[in-house]
C-alpha cells in the first residue's frame, strides 16, 4: 500500500473513531462478489478505475472501492446495513480477511470463553 493511500484510510478511521460511528469503517470482500450480479436480469454493475456501483433496477445500490490488483472490493459497513438481508448475506460470505489475529477474533465471538494463546510476556 502506498503512503498516499494509508494516509486516506487513517482519515476514515479517524472520523468513525470521533463520531463514534462504526457505519464509516470499511469491509473488504473477494471480487468474486459481484459474479452474481454481473450474470443476473435485472442488475448492473459499473465502474471507473477504482470505484464502482452495484444496482438492482428498481431497488438497492451499493457504491463500493476497488482495491489495487482489483482482487478485492470494499464498501463502508452502514451502507451495507442497508442491503436487502439476503444480500447482507451473500456479501459476508466473500468478506475478506486482512491480516489479524484468529485468536482474538475468536475471543470477541465468545466473550468470557477461555483462550490458550501462549504465555504472557512484555511486548
Amino acid at each position: 500500500m502506498t503512503q498516499e493511500f494509508e494516509a486516506v484510510y487513517r482519515v476514515a478511521v479517524r472520523r468513525a473513531l470521533a463520531a463514534g460511528d462504526p457505519a464509516l469503517v470499511q469491509i473488504h470482500f473477494a471480487v468474486g462478489v459481484l459474479d452474481k450480479y454481473r450474470q443476473a436480469p435485472g442488475f448492473s454493475v459499473i465502474r471507473t478505475d477504482t470505484v464502482g456501483r452495484v444496482r438492482k433496477e428498481g431497488g438497492w445500490s451499493l457504491d463500493f472501492g476497488i482495491a489495487p490488483g482489483e482482487d478485492m472490493v470494499h464498501a463502508p459497513f452502514g451502507e451495507l446495513l442497508n442491503l436487502p438481508e439476503g444480500e447482507r448475506e451473500h456479501w459476508a460470505s466473500f468478506a475478506t480477511l486482512l491480516p489479524a489475529s484468529r485468536m482474538f477474533l475468536s475471543m470477541r465471538l465468545a466473550p468470557g470463553s477461555c483462550f490458550d494463546d501462549g504465555e504472557v510476556r512484555a511486548w
